[in-house]
């Protein structure tokens, strides 16, 4: 008998109707405490060789609707090969069709990166010589906030801080980060070895492990949108950035990238500090480093992206303004795409973990060259 499940880790789906495997109806649940919605993970069981039509009846009223335009849902069976499979969003509805080979298939926004992939890593990368794990606090959960160090502190070593996941959905940003982790360690990399040897990285792959386990797309575990609270973060609602912001202030900074994922731009891109009051020396660093990251990565382009001023008076409160601001530095925001890259599409795998990886990998090549190793 067909059955729907979304009780495991970043699991989120509500079923209306699943009586008819043709006429299946799903809502996608609200984060906590939020009206941000959009995030959706599920398993369907017992529908080996069944066409499945599900639809999302609330679609039209989540986060980002411009998100569902060209969509495709991607599906796993092992939930390690993950695919795309058609979707169309019809009258306010996301239509999912699919007929599984299985007998039973994961279905989700974007593959996931689970906790327990990403307690597994921490724990192997932390113990190699070069890498040193510090809890820079817990969330409201109770969740460590774990951040790498890479390399060895010393005085005139520039400071590099790498965050991932503020927004719990955007689970490219944390195979972006494993992506560009592989590489920083690769003994056999002449980039990685220059870097570890005049630089200090420290890197927080989740910055909010409650919201990506309980299933969020944008919030943590009190409803917070972690990325508008930078300058004025409360160690009750929002410790995940109270505790980072800590830390960063004892170690300073040099260099800042915030990575995450945009629901309706088909492009990555980064987006800067122009539009606010810095030095014409920071937006041609910002700009510098966008062109060599597209020089070495062609997944990564230069054209599309956000305005200057887009977030208005919130810009002081996200993460790499903040940054640029605080410490006067080169501070970005790395954006993936939750479809398909336009420029280079993929019809099988769309925008995917593999390629997220590959692009987090070659942002090493464009950071050395910013700090002239």
């Amino acid at each position: 008998m067909l059955s729907i499940n979304q009780r495991f880790d970043a699991g989120n789906i509500v079923v209306v109707e699943a009586t008819d495997p043709a006429a299946i109806q799903l809502e996608i649940r609200a984060d906590h405490q939020s009206e941000f919605f959009q995030w959706f993970y599920y398993r369907v069981s017992d529908v080996k060789d069944t066409p499945l039509k599900m639809t999302i009846l609330n679609a039209s009223k989540a986060a980002y609707v411009d998100g569902w335009e060209n969509y495709q849902a991607v599906a796993s069976y092992d939930q390690q090969d993950w695919f795309r499979v058609p979707t169309s969003y019809v009258d306010g509805q996301l239509v999912i069709e699919h007929e599984p080979v299985c007998d039973s298939i994961y279905y989700a926004y974007f593959t996931p990166y689970s906790l327990d992939r990403h307690q597994q890593f921490v724990a192997q990368v932390q113990c190699d010589p070069r890498c040193n794990l510090i809890i820079a606090g817990q969330s409201i959960q109770g969740r460590d906030l774990d951040v790498l160090r890479f390399g060895e502190e010393g005085e005139g070593k520039s400071k590099v801080w790498i965050n991932a996941r503020q927004h719990p959905g955007e689970s490219m940003a944390e195979w972006f980060v494993e992506g560009l982790i592989l590489r920083l360690l690769d003994p056999d990399n002449a980039i990685s070895e220059a870097l570890l040897a005049s630089c200090v990285f420290y890197i927080t792959p989740n910055m909010n492990p409650d919201g990506s386990t309980m299933g969020h797309l944008r919030t943590n575990a009190a409803g917070v949108n972690l990325n508008r609270v930078w300058g004025n973060a409360s160690p009750e609602t929002s410790p995940e950035v109270y505790h980072i912001q800590a830390m960063m202030e004892q170690t300073g900074c040099d260099l800042f990238l915030d990575i995450h994922g945009d629901e309706a731009l088909p492009w990555n891109f980064i987006a800067g500090q122009a539009g606010l009051p810095v030095s014409n020396k920071i937006l041609k660093q910002e700009e510098n480093f966008k062109k060599r990251l597209a020089k070495i990565n062609p997944d990564f382009q230069t054209l599309h992206g956000y305005p200057p001023k887009k977030f208005a008076e919130e810009s002081l409160t996200l993460a790499s303004n903040w940054v640029g601001d605080r410490f006067g530095i080169a501070a970005m925001t790395l954006e993936m795409p939750f479809k398909d890259n336009a420029g280079r599409p993929e019809p099988l795998a769309g925008w995917s973990a593999e390629r997220s990886m590959r692009l987090g990998s070659s942002t090493l090549y464009p950071i050395a060259m910013h700090l002239k190793v």
